[in-house]
């Protein structure tokens, strides 16, 4: 069985290995997403004209991890700004690297494609944190949300 992790662009072949890894990041954070959010999440990951970038981390034919972002304008600047809103590694194949290629493979997608800044949230006692540290230092901004 080969170590080396490809990072790709979801497809549909995918749709169960990220189902999987998908209940297992709700789990994470103690969520129930229903089952017809799910499914519209899932068609705008491959969905090429949709603003929703799915990509997954596969090794051995089997997705280990994925990341979930969002492209949307900004007024602060002229080109695309990401947003990272969704990052999963499958707990067996934490500490393997797998989290840091997923996010680096976002930060090559936003230099080669001219994004302007690539940016997300954790909660603040996330383990991952570390690796984030890594990246970039967290902000002093407080986020403030609305559920409609």
């Amino acid at each position: 069985m080969s170590d080396a992790i490809e990072i790709r662009a979801a497809a549909p072949a995918d749709e169960a290995g990220w189902r999987c890894l998908w209940a297992g990041y709700n789990a994470f954070y103690e969520e129930t997403v229903a089952p017809g959010v799910t499914d519209h999440t899932w068609r705008r990951i491959v969905d090429p004209a949709s603003p929703l970038i799915g990509r997954v981390a596969v090794r051995a034919g089997h997705c280990v991890g994925f990341s979930a972002s969002v492209l949307h304008e900004g007024t602060w600047v002229l080109s695309p700004v990401c947003y990272l809103e969704d990052l999963f590694v499958d707990p067996d194949c934490r500490g393997q690297g797998i989290g840091r290629a997923l996010i680096e493979d976002l930060v090559d997608l936003a230099k080669a494609r001219g994004w302007s800044r690539l940016y997300w949230h954790t909660r603040a006692g996330n383990p991952a944190r570390k690796l984030y540290d890594e990246f970039a230092e967290a902000d002093d901004f407080v986020r403030y949300r609305l559920s409609f």
